[in-house]
This record gives C-alpha cells, sequence and structure tokens, in this order.
C-alpha cells in the first residue's frame, strides 16, 4: 500500500489528489486495465479523497496520512487488516482500489463527524457518504480512519446501480455531447484536476446559506460561466408542483427571454433521474442551438427540485462536466432541505412568539406611551425581556415591564405566561401589591416543582418585573401612577425642569421567597413629565469595566430629554445603549416610556 503524509493546507487536497492519481495509473498500466474505466476509476478515487482530506485539515486542522492500494482479486469485499493488506501486482487483474485516510496526529482525534456537527467539520462525509450510497461503494468510518474501496468492473458485468452502472449512463450521456473521444478526454483531464478545488469552493459557499431561492442563485453563479452558458433552478412547492426560482445566463440581457422560455414547461416534480438530455429553449442564445441536461435535486429520498444547464453553440458538454454537475446538484439538493428546515422552525418559533407580546400598546387620555424592544437572539421577535401596557375598565389602565432570568425559549415561554396571568389577575381586581404577591407565589411553586422534578441540575426561574397601575385625570391632563418594583431596575421620573429620580425602591426578586410582601408607592405624573422604565440591558451595558448606568449614568442620559415626547425618549435611551460601547449588545434590550400631557 503507497502511503504519504500531508500536513495542513489549502494545497493538501490538490497534492492527495495528485497522489491517488498516480497510484492508480501506474497500477493500471501494469494491470491492463482499460483506459476509460482507469481514467473514471482514478477521477473517482480523486473526488472522494478531496473531500475527506479538505474535512480532516480545512476544518478539523488535523495532519493526516492518505494510503492507495489497488487490489487484486479477493473472495471477499471485507477490508483486509493491515497484517494481510496486499496490492495487486504486476499482471495481477485490477478489481478495485482501497483508499485510507488517517489521523497520524499524535494524542488527537480528526473527528469524522457524519451528522455535520462542530463547526462544518463533518460536511466532507456528508458528501463521501452520499456519494457511496449512490455509487455502490464501500465505505467505513472510525474515529481514527476513513476508508472507502471502489469497484474496477468491465462494461458488461457491471451490475445496475453500482459506481459502473452510473459511469455508464454519463458516458452515454457524453456521446450525445462530446464531439470525439480525444475533445472528451481532454476535457476529463482538464476538469480532474480542477473538480476537487471547484467541489470544495460549491460546498463551502452553499453550506451557510438558510435561504432557498439564495441556494438557487448561488447555484447558477457556480455553474455559469465555468459549466455552462445559462443555468436554471426549479423547487418544488408545498402542493407538489414546480417553480422557477432563479435563471442565470452569462449574458444578463437574455435572463428575462430565457425565463419566459423555461417558464411554461418545468420539469416533473418527481424526476429522479441524473443527467438526461433536455430540450434547448431557442431564446437561450442568439443562434437558437446548443444543448441542456437537466439534473434532478434529490435530497433525503425526496426530490427537491432540478437543475438544468445549457451550453450555446457545438455540442461540447462532457462525461466529466456531467458528473462535476450531479456532484454539484447533490451539495444544492442538500442545502435547499437546510434552508427549509430552518425556514420551518423559523416560521413556528415567529407563530409562537407573536403571542409572547402584545400587537400594540394600549392608548390612554393625558398620556403618551412608547416602547423600544430589542430582542438579543439571532431570528427572535421575543426573548426574555417582555412589556404590556392595556385597559382594566373603570378608567384605569396597567403597565408592566420585566426580565425573565436566561435568554433561551424557556424563558420566552415564561414572558407570554407572566404577561397573561397579571392580565388575568389585574382584570379580577387585584392590585398592584395583590398582583405581585401572587405571581410571586406562582413563581416560587413552580421553581419549587421544577426542583423536585429534575433534581439539583434543575434551575428555578426568576423574574424581576416592574408593574403598575395608571389613573389618567381627564380634566387637567397626566396621571396617578400606582407602582411596585420586584428586583427590577427602579423606574425613572424626569420632571419639566431637567431633575431626575427613581419613584419606587426595588424589592426581592419574584420566585425566591413564597412569603415576600410588595409595597407599592404613588406619585403625580404630571402633564410634561416622563416615567422612565428599562430593562437590565440597558442598565448592565458595558463598555471595558465600565456599565452605563455606573454614576447614574441612565439619570445623565434622562436629563438630556427634557421636553421631548414618550418616542423620543426611547429612541435617545437606545441610541445611546448601542452608543456606549463598541461591542455588539449582548442582552434583550426594553425602554417603555410614559410622557404626561394636556389633554
Amino acid at each position: 500500500m503507497s502511503r504519504t503524509d500531508l500536513s495542513a493546507s489549502q494545497l493538501a487536497p490538490s497534492r492527495a489528489r495528485i497522489f491517488v492519481r498516480a497510484v492508480i495509473t501506474e497500477r493500471a498500466l501494469s494491470a491492463s486495465l482499460p483506459g476509460p474505466l482507469a481514467e473514471r476509476l482514478a477521477d473517482d478515487a480523486a473526488l472522494l479523497v478531496s473531500e475527506l482530506v479538505t474535512n480532516a485539515l480545512m476544518h478539523a486542522g488535523t495532519d493526516i496520512q492518505v494510503a492507495c492500494s489497488p487490489e487484486p482479486a479477493r473472495p471477499s469485499a471485507a477490508r483486509p487488516s493491515r497484517a494481510d493488506e496486499t496490492s495487486a501486482s504486476e499482471g495481477e487483474e485490477l478489481t478495485s482500489v482501497l483508499v485510507e485516510v488517517a489521523d497520524r496526529q499524535p494524542g488527537s482525534r480528526v473527528h469524522w463527524e457524519a451528522d455535520g456537527r462542530g463547526g462544518g467539520r463533518g460536511l466532507g462525509l456528508q458528501v463521501v457518504a452520499a456519494l457511496a450510497e449512490s455509487w455502490g461503494v464501500t465505505y467505513r468510518r472510525t474515529e481514527k480512519v476513513v476508508w472507502f474501496r471502489l469497484a474496477a468492473v468491465e462494461r458488461a458485468a457491471a451490475p445496475a446501480g453500482s459506481l459502473n452502472d452510473a459511469l455508464h449512463r454519463e458516458l452515454d450521456a457524453a456521446d450525445i455531447f462530446s464531439p470525439s473521444p480525444q475533445a472528451d478526454r481532454r476535457r476529463i483531464a482538464e476538469w480532474s484536476d480542477r473538480g476537487g478545488a471547484f467541489l470544495a469552493e460549491a460546498s463551502e459557499l452553499l453550506s451557510g446559506q438558510l435561504d432557498e431561492d439564495m441556494v438557487a442563485a448561488l447555484a447558477g453563479q457556480l455553474l455559469v460561466p465555468r459549466l455552462a452558458d445559462w443555468c436554471a433552478v426549479w423547487l418544488s412547492t408545498d402542493v407538489g408542483g414546480m417553480r422557477l426560482s432563479r435563471v442565470w445566463h452569462r449574458d444578463e440581457q437574455r435572463v428575462d427571454a430565457l425565463r419566459l422560455a423555461l417558464e411554461p414547461d418545468p420539469p416533473a416534480p418527481g424526476l429522479r433521474t441524473a443527467g438526461i438530455p433536455w430540450p434547448w429553449p431557442e431564446s437561450a442564445d442568439g443562434a437558437g442551438s446548443g444543448s441542456a441536461m437537466a439534473f434532478s435535486l434529490v435530497s433525503g429520498g425526496a426530490c427537491q427540485g432540478s437543475l438544468v444547464i445549457g451550453r450555446a453553440g457545438p455540442p461540447e458538454m462532457t462525461a466529466a462536466v456531467t458528473r462535476t454537475v450531479e456532484d454539484v446538484a447533490r451539495r444544492v439538493a442538500q442545502a435547499v432541505v437546510t434552508a427549509r428546515q430552518y425556514t420551518r422552525e423559523t416560521s413556528i418559533s415567529r407563530a409562537l412568539q407573536r403571542r409572547q407580546l402584545p400587537p400594540s400598546l394600549a392608548s390612554l387620555p393625558g398620556v403618551e406611551s412608547a416602547i423600544v424592544y430589542e430582542p438579543h437572539g439571532r431570528g427572535q421577535t421575543v426573548g426574555g425581556d417582555f412589556y404590556d401596557l392595556f385597559a382594566m375598565g373603570n378608567g384605569r389602565w396597567c403597565f408592566l415591564l420585566g426580565d425573565v432570568q436566561g435568554k433561551d425559549p424557556e424563558a420566552m415561554s415564561v414572558t407570554g405566561l407572566t404577561r397573561h396571568l397579571v392580565r388575568l389577575l389585574a382584570r379580577e381586581g387585584h392590585g398592584v401589591e395583590s398582583v405581585l404577591g401572587r405571581l410571586n407565589t406562582a413563581m416560587a411553586e413552580e421553581g419549587a416543582e421544577a426542583v423536585a422534578v429534575g433534581g439539583e441540575s434543575a434551575q428555578p426561574r426568576f423574574l424581576s418585573l416592574v408593574y403598575g397601575e395608571l389613573e389618567p385625570d381627564p380634566q387637567a391632563g397626566g396621571a396617578r401612577c400606582t407602582l411596585a418594583s420586584a428586583g427590577h431596575p427602579p423606574p425613572l421620573w424626569l420632571s419639566t425642569d431637567g431633575a431626575v429620580a427613581p419613584v419606587v425602591e426595588s424589592q426581592l426578586l419574584l420566585g425566591i421567597d413564597e412569603g415576600t410582601e410588595f409595597t407599592a408607592y404613588s406619585f403625580a405624573l404630571a402633564p410634561g413629565e416622563t416615567l422612565l422604565c428599562v430593562t437590565d440591558g440597558v442598565t448592565e451595558r458595558r463598555s471595558g469595566r465600565r456599565q452605563l448606568d455606573d454614576d447614574d449614568g441612565l439619570a445623565e442620559i434622562l436629563r438630556g430629554c427634557v421636553g421631548m415626547g414618550a418616542m423620543a425618549v426611547a429612541e435617545r435611551v437606545r441610541q445611546a445603549a448601542h452608543d456606549f460601547s463598541t461591542e455588539p449588545v449582548e442582552d434583550d434590550l426594553a425602554i417603555l416610556t410614559l410622557h404626561a400631557v394636556t389633554v
């Protein structure tokens, strides 16, 4: 068995391809293997080893050893042990080639992760596994070694569905498009060296996309003009049809005409064939002639769509080109599946999140209200912070601003439950102190149950909350406010002359002590005055070792908001929080302002 050691570098996949191709070519000549079959065997082995080496070196950063052994006929397809490994000697019939990629760095692991977790290191393995399954390749994986065996069988003996069966289908396609065997060999030689790098680029570009139409657009840009003059991508729909997602042409002025020509005749939704001739749309180029092929986008046993490419002028599409496009189509299909799964999960999440917060704030006479809310989590509309402002009848309104411990989905679920529970208690006639007391009891009981069920590893949820009632004055404007704070940053009051002061004392967090009693404070909010409530995402915004609210920083910001309306104050505080540090915001931001006005 021939071996070579490779260190982590961008040239490693190319060196692995050259090494495997050289070993197979040398042994094929001595074993009198037919030229086309040897070329295809070398191409397939180079493609698979390129994916494995890219996975190990460029993602895991681990030095490896690549071994290649063309094999004679064996009675069993099982992998030989190292003790009895043998290679085909000169004159022996060459029936298969064994390629092994092993971790050679002492004390380390390549971590061959077939499910792709761990920062993308398993992407190459997914590709190799998919190719092995579709080609009938013997493929095995352990913690330290990945190996595969490719069979070299004459056309007459090739079983249906095997690697060679796929080869023959593609050679049939090549006979349609290739002007001559010499031209076909030139194209194979041209693409065999660059194919691995091209496929690695395609994998890297497609893997991070979370929108299926963007995946389709990138597929067109990958293939045009390197492999085709134009490309069209159809994607399957929920009702079983096909929609033309993207069309790409090397001449952008012909894209619209090409779309009009292609759209009336989509591929069949259940198409499973790889690389079949496709009718040439006459508007695809000025001369109205060329060759086109269609490739199904199949992943997980389901058709996700179809990819059609075309080359204008004399037929030049070859087996090497069609094989490369098939590999790209597999990657596009997997990227579409990933994007669709993300879209489904995002839609479900947003549908659930919409019920966690009120769609809008209630309007009340004599008081302007405004909310600025920025959840920290990517793709979320709701986080651990929550707010509400609602009418409870008899000329009274209630408002709240809270923060649940944590930023995970469990915290998000608590926000919705808390908001609805507060509404229910308030409308049953409970005052500020009673609402906080009953909510505290409910949180404490839930925390005790969580610990009882989950043991010491279970963490009870704590909640900070500002909750108050407003009684607007319909004659003079402004409102009477009754307010309490449970473990929350104290709300700040801004007078018309620029004085700023906290209006309540912060009390114990909700959910810590079931027997805690809360005290409410009452004050008048006169016309021109403002009440500012924020969560700790604002007060604890950091810049180095400093926090925004150090030395009454938030009060200084509010002092500069004299004469502003509710929304202007909220926006000024939000901007100040973002400007306080050059680092990204690391917590939810919620700002609720109430500004009294004259009726």
